[in-house]
């Protein structure tokens, strides 16, 4: 089958081929016939090394698909059922799962840097998926509980989108904020998190969102999505005072994945507000907040890994509001693409100015 392959972090080229092979489906595992995967930037990061990963390996985790085998033991899936990728799969053993946190659970997340799914070359040469996942392929094995049933009547596309960008942006409103209605947001980071963010803000009721990015050709779909108001960066100490009296937001969200990001929602945020860190940053990218603004600002750092849901739960809300036109996931989307078209995307990514590619298989 096809699929891009990374060889080398740095690497200037994915290598997309076709000689790629699966390892056999064992138990309680489900293979799955890829129909759409996004470009997220955290594919970018695997490419760049910020989120390190074996190698080589093949990139994408915003999947969707058709189930096409099921191994010994699985009874939830089916040949033929339309699956969403689910790149952190609950065990529901471990003690993130026991505690409701299964957003959390690492078991599968950790056998997947030892366990190879790939192989290329007339020599069987093992490679890994990125998450265990490895979207960018044709075909891919995950264990039963990373592939999410869907409705048939959810466009692979859209599925795909929820399998990734909205549920962590959305579900970072309503799992992690718990942003209740007359409540006044800032988003920092317009691409696909960012604006999936400000949806769910919107989704939620808040009546102040200000959205926050460099690039001022995002503020118009941003502003569409929901935002009721835009600004760069520099602009922001004049959007604090005119929108909240110069008191700082109720949550600030950061979207980008950079510590000046996350300083910024920080310095957005009012005293006794949340400042949510939503966006997959570096090891080595330092935060600097004293401890003495820690304790007398008062303000609430939450993580908000995945979404901070479930996704068994999650997936299926988030396409019930797609489907209620609650959630605009067609305007999100940049361009459909080939598999081959690929590092173009990727170049595009790192210019910036797209939102999600979405790669649509044959």
């Amino acid at each position: 089958m096809r699929g891009a392959l990374l060889h080398a972090v740095g690497d200037d080229k994915l290598d997309i081929r076709d000689d790629i092979t699966l390892t056999p489906v064992g138990p309680g595992d489900v293979r799955v016939r890829i129909r759409a995967t996004g470009v997220c930037h955290s594919d970018l990061s695997v490419l760049t090394g910020v989120l390190p990963q074996p190698l080589p390996i093949i990139p994408g985790h915003e999947g969707a698909g058709e189930v096409a085998e099921v191994g010994e033991g699985v009874t939830a899936l089916r040949p033929g059922d339309h699956v969403i990728i689910n790149w952190t799969p609950a065990c529901g053993d471990c003690p993130s799962c026991t505690v409701g946190q299964p957003n959390l659970c690492m078991t599968y997340m950790m056998k997947s840097f030892a366990e190879p799914r790939f192989r290329f070359g007339g020599d069987d040469t093992p490679a890994f998926g990125m998450a265990g996942c490895g979207t960018w392929a044709e075909e891919i094995i995950v264990p039963w509980q990373g592939a999410i049933k869907v409705d048939p009547d959810v466009p692979y596309e859209i599925a795909a989108l929820i399998g990734c960008g909205v549920t962590t942006g959305v579900g970072a409103v309503l799992n992690t904020a718990k942003v209740r209605p007359g409540a006044t947001v800032v988003v920092v980071g317009c691409g696909g998190v960012g604006l999936s963010v400000i949806q769910g803000a919107r989704i939620s009721g808040a009546t102040t969102i200000l959205a926050i990015d460099p690039l001022e050709s995002k503020h118009e779909l941003a502003k569409k999505l929901g935002a009721t108001h835009a600004c760069t960066p520099d602009q922001l100490p004049d959007a604090i005072g005119t929108l909240t009296g110069g008191q700082g937001f109720d949550h600030g969200f950061e979207a980008v994945g950079k510590s000046a990001a996350i300083m910024t929602a920080w310095q957005a945020t009012r005293r006794g507000g949340d400042v949510i860190i939503v966006g997959a940053g570096a090891m080595d990218d330092q935060v600097p907040l004293t401890a003495f603004s820690l304790l007398f600002d008062g303000k609430n750092i939450l993580s908000s890994l995945y979404g901070g849901g479930d996704v068994r739960r999650d997936f299926s809300l988030f396409a019930k509001l797609y489907k209620a036109g609650k959630l605009d996931l067609d305007s999100m989307i940049s361009s459909r693409i080939k598999l081959g078209d690929l590092n173009e995307a990727v170049a595009a990514l790192r210019g910036g100015e797209v939102l999600r590619q979405i790669v649509l298989f044959d």
